[in-house]
């Protein structure tokens, strides 16, 4: 064999050093535009803890849906429960999803706040990107964002025409269909249309054979349509119409049993039973033959309106942003119902809920590009809704056969005036301070009803009032530096509050009167258990934001530290007989970490990216029971740390591009906790990990897209709520997509 004489291995290794250089050399981090602040910026420039998702970025991952973000975003968590999307950021969430709670992370769609969590988890369609913004930010986004924002931008219409279309197949019978077409009418008018269509069977197993079907199904059909209108040189005026139909399925659970033993001593301790057991619903209860599980179905219907006006007044520009969205949804469900450590029932739930939320905002901003500028604004909400809850099959245990909790109306209002400006001390400092001024009102009548059948009849039948309101007042504020240490390495800091409005629980105070109804002072509830307060935050922040290498490496690094007082928990309890849904103020909460996240293009077509995040979030004071202390234990969610890498390379193949693609997230441990039954849940660690394969033609119109979700094939608890019901994450999924454009 010949060899290659020594002096020709230097060489070699300098030629192939030459050219991965030159490629580097073409390779560029693309920027990014956000309005993290209100206001139009580039995402290294912005002083704030995010991450953002482009269209580009999420179509590539398969990121369709909310619950899917997570897994790209450090310190985040964002997990579909039957009960709506449970966003955790930095160990601080939320658990009452009912009428009365409020999420600790707003949603915003269009910048417009979406109340309920049962709807915040649509279709991911025609995108421009999302914003996740962590930490407080309470004084230009208002209460409710004690723990961050998530802000889903939809595009909007263009003056050229453009249309694509997608479809999708995967296994448990998945098909999606997406499509959009944007038309200019004329140099004032433009009208863009969109859609999504997904379904897909169930990923869990009815191990009994009945042919019940059960839930972590999707089946769903959702559409937009916008219009921009150029009323004057100056001013434009976008409509957006929105509708989204759900078909699915509520029973998306199976026995916390199927993943913990020792749940009946107080003590959960996971165990691997392998994922299509754990996947499995085996369970069969004693009161079965009397109380059959029903086919369960969950019927939701959701559609909004919104106007959003840019008016350019010169010195300063006027922007209104108004809504109005309906919700309205039809469950029917099934519940492993544990009420005793031991013993476990089959109950049936069935409910109606309406929903209404109106929404404005007036905001002014300078368009100074001098030493100084600001913004102020006045915002209104009110979101109005009733229910009807049906629980029965309890009577086994000696309670009544029907639990009908009859409320409506619930109202909850929010007024607020605002401001923040931004001062220029020198050409690399900058000084920012903000504050808001919230007035929140909130009100509920209804009725906890113990019947014999499922119509009310006075003769055996009676009713408990459920009245209460609550008006509170809160003041948030934000200081802020930040300093251009270089071109390309912004410095910052803030010192920010936050609050989440308070509410109540069911009962009435003594002396009460509506509907008919009385509350004696032997069925009141004392002022301190009926109404909690509301949550509020400070946090310390300073972070880092560079771009080095000549623009081919970036790293966005922050620490943080928050002090947490009145930390809303919530949780299942019989309470007068009846299961109620409680929350109380958790009393105190510590919160400290430190994120990074970044890319690296080693070459033209080699692309890295990672996501570090380290927490530390525990109770500093807190006794669930008024008895035991959970001084020190860790928030829910909240796991010690997560690493994320992935991935990408992109090479030429026959009359085309391919681009093969990884990406994996390791988290550590953490507790899901049921303060009512005193359980505390340890999902071990786990790591999770994508993979993509695309490719594209020279000059083709399509793109076609192989994707393996969870690879590892290994599932874990994303909640569990007060009865044992366990909702595990996502099997392996496996789907093929084809895009066209026109």
């Amino acid at each position: 064999m010949m060899k290659a004489p020594a002096s020709a291995t230097p060489k070699l290794l300098f030629l192939l050093l030459s050219l991965m250089f030159a490629q580097a050399a073409r390779a560029q981090i693309q920027e990014v535009t956000v309005t993290a602040q209100r206001s139009p910026s580039l995402e290294s420039k912005t002083p704030v803890s995010m991450t953002t998702l482009t269209a580009e970025q999420m179509n590539a991952a398969g990121i369709d849906t909310p619950g899917a973000i997570a897994a790209r975003v450090p310190n985040v968590e964002m997990d579909y429960a039957p009960d709506g999307l449970r966003i955790t950021m930095r160990g601080v969430s939320n658990a009452d999803t009912t009428e009365k709670g409020d999420p600790s992370a707003a949603f915003l769609l269009d910048g417009i706040y979406i109340a309920r969590p049962q709807i915040q988890n649509l279709s991911f369609y025609d995108l421009e990107r999302v914003e996740v913004l962590r930490g407080p930010q309470g004084t230009l986004y208002g209460r409710n964002t004690t723990a961050g924002v998530v802000s889903v931008i939809s595009k909007a219409p263009i003056n050229r025409f453009e249309a694509w279309v997608a479809t999708e197949i995967g296994n448990y019978n998945s098909r999606k269909l997406s499509a959009m077409v944007n038309l200019p009418v004329n140099d004032m008018l433009s009208l863009r249309a969109a859609m999504a269509y997904n379904k897909h069977d169930s990923y869990l197993t009815n191990g009994l054979n009945t042919g019940r079907k059960l839930g972590k199904d999707r089946d769903d059909l959702s559409a937009r349509l916008s219009a921009k209108l150029k009323i004057t040189r100056d001013a434009t005026l976008v409509l957006r119409y929105d509708h989204s139909k759900v078909d699915d399925n509520n029973d998306s659970y199976v026995p916390d049993t199927n993943f913990y033993k020792g749940v009946a001593d107080g003590k959960p301790v996971p165990y691997g039973s392998g994922t299509r057991t754990q996947l499995t619903y085996n369970f069969i209860a004693p009161n079965a033959a009397i109380a059959p599980p029903a086919q369960a179905h969950s019927y939701k219907n959701t559609s909004g309106i919104s106007a959003d006006l840019t008016w350019d007044l010169g010195p300063a520009t006027l922007y209104y942003l108004g809504s109005h969205r309906s919700f309205d949804h039809d469950q029917l469900a099934n519940f492993y119902y544990r009420v005793q450590p031991a013993l476990a029932l089959n109950v049936r739930e069935s409910f109606l809920g309406d929903y209404t939320q109106n929404s404005h905002e007036l905001r002014v901003a300078t368009n100074s590009e001098g030493s100084f500028n600001a913004q102020a604004g006045l915002y209104y909400f009110r979101e109005q809704s009733s229910q009807l809850y049906t629980f029965h099959d309890l009577d086994v245990i000696g309670l009544p056969p029907y639990y009908i909790f009859d409320h409506g109306p619930t109202v909850a209002t929010s007024k607020a005036i605002f401001g923040q400006a931004t001062y220029r001390v020198t050409d690399k400092l900058r000084a920012t301070a903000g504050i808001r001024s919230t007035h929140d009102d909130k009100s509920r009548i209804g009725s906890t009803n113990f019947q014999q059948a499922a119509a009310f009849n006075p003769a055996t039948d009676f009713k408990l009032l459920n009245d209460a309101s609550l008006a509170t007042h809160q003041n948030t504020w934000r200081l802020g530096v930040d300093y251009d240490l270089a071109p390309s390495t912004l410095l910052y800091g803030s010192v920010a509050t936050g609050y989440k409005a308070g509410g109540f629980n069911d009962g009435c105070l003594a002396g009460a009167n509506q509907l008919g109804l009385s509350c004696p002072a032997a069925l009141a509830v004392p002022a301190q258990a009926l109404v909690y307060q509301p949550e509020t935050v400070r946090s310390y922040e300073a972070g880092v934001k560079t771009r080095f290498w000549d623009n081919k490496a970036s790293l966005n690094l922050s620490v943080f530290k928050y002090d947490y007082k009145n930390l809303q928990l919530s949780s299942v309890a019989i309470v007068s007989g009846a299961p109620r849904f409680v929350t109380s103020n958790a009393g105190e909460a510590s919160v400290k970490g430190l994120e990074a996240e970044g890319q690296l293009l080693v070459t033209a077509r080699d692309r890295f990216n990672y996501a570090l995040s380290l927490l530390d979030a525990h109770y500093v004071r807190y006794t669930p029971d008024g008895v035991h202390n959970w001084a020190g234990n860790k928030l829910d969610h909240a796991p010690s740390n997560t690493l994320t890498l992935g991935y990408e390379h992109s090479f030429p193949v026959a009359n085309g591009e391919m681009a093969a693609g990884v990406n994996a997230r390791r988290s550590a441990s953490y507790l899901i906790a049921v303060p009512a039954q005193l359980l505390q849940y340890r999902v071990p660690s786990y790591t999770e990990s994508d993979a993509t394969l695309r490719y594209r033609p020279q000059r083709g119109a399509w793109t076609v897209t192989a994707r393996v979700k969870n690879l590892e094939n290994k599932v874990h608890p994303i909640n569990i709520d007060s009865f044992g019901m366990l909702t595990p994450s996502d099997p392996r999924t496996v789907d093929l997509r084809l895009d066209y454009r026109f």
